[in-house]
């Protein structure tokens, strides 16, 4: 099966067929760096952290861009509120400057990203570091006949939706059907030919820090979100890429704008479209209001990176993810299976899996799989069937294919980026936790080989033992799994 994916822009599968063979080119949306990164961040950077992956086991040189939006209405706003006696953020740093904020969550962002084994992407530019480029789209916009400075000197300049009549194509929706942008306030809505219009480039305005304007050929100000990316991808990947990605929520009027301008301006611009699927709180839309949330800071409280990362990327990546109390627990048991069997296959005979993954040992399943729009669901299911497999090799002795199903296991959890979710200082996973993680399971893997040889009296003790220490064992047809009990 050749490498298929979903596109939203045509909603149908496609061949991924790059611009230049052997080599593929990826951008996909970061953060706006306003606040602490949510679980529908790290959702989409994990999936995106998949398709990269594949891409490079597949052999392609892969390119990849996520940008930084550290300039926006909300981080200015945030940063004012900061210069107030009761800031309502529980997040707020007395007195912040919009940049130090700006910054400050960027690497709350990176440390999340860093903890789930999120690859570092080639580039990783920031808005405020490419005014000029942006200056120079607008320019080409406004010669083509597609934006405009707003009349009143405000120095706000817009792009005029009706003069592209492709708007709306990736949404699939028409242009007298939708909302106004809100760009700017109401007052200020005569500034626009269309409501509809939306914002290249936000004159500064009273009260707006001096800071947070640069000057240009329409007046001071900052860039509007949509023109960031244009710019940003445009420079580092060329008028033309391979894939643009993004949750779902960006479809519009995010990703809408940035097609328009983008085309608009004569760039072809993404010949694919990927989405991910939003995070639901049992069922119900996550919102603080409501109490329904939790955090990548929360999940990494309640269980270790490695299983944070197989929750979030266990689902295909179109598709909602449900979050549910047991979700983790559920996760934990589905990482533990696997690590136990690669633990008892590392203590046996079969010998241990070399550090390095070899992708020849991935089953044609779970290529076959991945390769069909990275359909993980399917792929988790040929990695279980060959932990069962293995264990079964294991449990009368055949070490040939325990080794086979062992280097099959290391490869596909590589492939999925599980070994790199590594922990981060303050969640449960401390130093002191690996070792005895590392220790109890060379007990299971002796209680196991005790089993295997029928010498229950030394199997019982082990458990006995393990059992006097706060250790509890829980036997399954996948091997042993423990936990510590509570009180």
């Amino acid at each position: 099966m050749s490498l298929r994916f979903y596109d939203t822009a045509t909603a149908e599968v496609r061949d991924f067929a790059p611009l230049t063979p052997g080599a593929a080119r990826v951008y996909y949306c970061g953060a706006t760096v306003q606040g602490m990164p949510h679980v529908g961040h790290v959702r989409s950077a994990i999936a995106f952290d998949q398709l990269i992956r594949w891409l490079r086991v597949c052999g392609y040189a892969v390119t990849v861009v996520r940008n930084v939006t550290d300039i926006d209405d909300k981080i200015l706003a945030k940063s004012k509120a900061s210069f107030e006696e009761a800031p309502s953020d529980p997040d707020a740093v007395p007195n912040e400057e919009w940049w130090a904020l700006a910054y400050r969550y960027e690497q709350e962002f990176l440390k999340a990203y860093d903890a789930l084994g999120v690859q570092r992407p080639t580039y990783e530019p920031r808005a405020t570091g490419h005014i000029p480029e942006m200056h120079e789209l607008i320019q080409r916009l406004i010669d083509r006949g597609h934006a405009y400075p707003a009349a009143d000197g405000s120095g706000d300049v817009y792009f005029d939706v009706r003069s592209w009549p492709a708007y709306g194509s990736l949404t699939r929706q028409n242009v007298d059907d939708m909302q106004a942008a809100p760009d700017v306030d109401e007052q200020f809505g005569n500034r626009k030919r269309d409501p509809r219009d939306f914002a290249l480039w936000k004159g500064w305005k009273e009260g707006e820090p001096e800071t947070a304007a640069w000057r240009s050929p329409w007046g001071s100000g900052r860039p509007g979100w949509h023109l960031e990316c244009s710019a940003m991808v445009t420079k580092y990947l060329g008028a033309e890429f391979d894939i643009h990605g993004g949750g779902l929520d960006l479809r519009f009027p995010h990703h809408e704008n940035e097609m328009a301008q983008s085309q608009a301006a004569g760039h072809p611009f993404a010949r694919i479209w990927m989405h991910n699927g939003m995070v639901t709180y049992e069922g119900e839309k996550m919102s603080k209001s409501v109490g329904n949330t939790i955090s990548p800071d929360e999940m990494l409280q309640l269980a270790s990176p490695r299983v944070v990362r197989y929750y979030l990327g266990q689902a295909h990546y179109r598709s909602v993810l449900d979050y549910r109390p047991t979700s983790l627990q559920e996760a934990a048991a589905a990482v533990e299976r696997i690590d136990g069997f690669l633990a008892k296959a590392g203590t046996s005979k079969a010998g241990t899996v070399g550090p390095t993954p070899d992708w020849q040992d991935l089953p044609e399943g779970f290529a076959a799989a991945m390769d069909d729009d990275l359909n993980v669901p399917r792929a988790l299911a040929v990695l279980h069937e060959t932990v069962r497999a293995g264990n079964s090799a294991l449990a009368v002795r055949d070490d040939d294919a325990a080794a086979r199903a062992a280097a099959a296991v290391a490869a596909m959890t590589a492939a999925l980026g599980l070994d790199d979710a590594r922990p981060a200082s303050g969640n449960q996973e401390s130093p002191e936790r690996s070792a005895l993680d590392s220790l109890i399971r060379s007990q299971l893997a002796d209680r196991a080989a005790a089993r295997e040889g029928k010498d229950w009296a030394r199997a019982d003790a082990i458990r006995d033992a393990l059992a006097g220490a706060g250790v509890v064992v829980e036997d399954s047809a996948d091997g042993a799994r423990w936990s510590l009990a509570r009180d």
